[in-house]
C-alpha cells in the first residue's frame, strides 16, 4: 500500500526522502511566495519547519496567498500555516516566530539549528540582514527576488545574484550586500520587465495575480529538497 512519501521515494530513493525527514527548514516570510515553499517542504516531508512572519492574512492576500482564504481573514499567518503543515502531516515539527526579522529580533533565532534558510521577505534590509546572518551562522540560503508587478511565471530563473539581469530588487540587493562583501547568493529571479501600475507619480503597492508568486515559492522548494536529498550531489542546474 502506498504512504504519503511513496511517489517522493519513487524519484529521491528512500535515503532521500529520509534525510528530508531529518532536515529542518526556516522560512522567512510565508506570504504568496513563502507560503507555497512551506506547503511543498511540508509535502515533500521536510521534518522540521520554522515560520518567521509577523502579518495577519487581510482579504488582499487571497488573490495569491495559498494560506489566504475567506476563512482565515484577520488570524495570524503563522499560525494558520502550522495548521495547514500539521493537516499535510502531524510528524512534522513545526516553530513559528510571530516577529519582523530586523535587527532587534535576530538574536531570537538560532540559526546553526537549521539545514536551509529561505528568504521570501519584502523589505530589502531585512533581506540583506538575513542573508548575513546565514552567511555567518555557514548555514546554505536561497532569495526570491521580486515577483510583483509580474504576469510571465516562465520567466522566472535560479542564478547566482552575481548574475541576474532585469529584476530591480535583485540590483538593489546586490548592490548592499557587496556593500557588506557578500557577493555570491542563490536566488530565484525573474527576467521579465516589470509592469508599470503607478500613473503620475502615485505610489501603489506592487501589483499581483494568483499564479506567478506561487511559481516562484516552488522553484525555491525545489531548490532546497533536491539539495537536501543528495546532500547537494544533485542540485539543480542554475542559469
Amino acid at each position: 500500500m502506498e504512504d504519503r512519501y511513496t511517489r517522493t521515494e519513487m524519484l529521491l530513493g528512500r535515503e532521500g526522502v529520509d534525510k528530508l525527514k531529518g532536515s529542518a527548514v526556516i522560512v522567512f516570510g510565508v506570504g504568496g511566495v513563502g507560503g507555497y515553499t512551506v506547503e511543498a517542504l511540508a509535502r515533500a516531508g521536510v521534518g522540521h519547519i520554522a515560520v518567521v512572519d509577523s502579518d495577519t492574512v487581510s482579504e488582499s492576500n487571497i488573490n495569491r496567498q495559498i494560506i489566504a482564504t475567506s476563512a482565515t481573514v484577520g488570524r495570524k499567518k503563522v499560525d494558520v500555516i502550522e495548521e495547514r503543515i500539521h493537516e499535510i502531516s502531524p510528524d512534522i515539527k513545526v516553530e513559528k516566530y510571530d516577529i519582523f526579522f530586523e535587527n532587534d529580533v535576530k538574536c531570537k533565532i538560532d540559526f546553526t539549528k537549521y539545514d536551509y534558510i529561505v528568504d521570501a521577505i519584502d523589505s530589502v534590509s531585512s533581506k540583506v540582514l538575513l542573508i548575513e546572518c546565514a552567511n555567518e551562522a555557514g548555514v546554505p540560503v536561497i532569495s526570491s527576488m521580486g515577483t510583483g508587478n509580474k504576469l510571465d511565471p516562465t520567466a522566472f530563473r535560479v542564478a547566482d545574484i552575481s548574475k541576474t539581469k532585469v529584476c530591480p530588487l535583485a540590483r538593489a540587493v546586490r548592490t548592499r550586500l557587496r556593500k557588506i562583501g557578500i557577493n555570491h547568493l542563490k536566488v530565484v529571479y525573474s527576467e521579465e520587465e516589470p509592469h508599470v501600475t503607478a500613473a503620475d507619480g502615485e505610489r501603489l503597492p506592487p501589483a499581483s495575480v494568483s499564479f506567478v508568486p506561487g511559481v516562484a515559492g516552488l522553484i525555491l522548494a525545489g531548490q532546497i529538497i533536491v539539495d537536501l536529498a543528495a546532500e547537494g550531489k544533485g542540485s539543480l542546474d542554475e542559469g
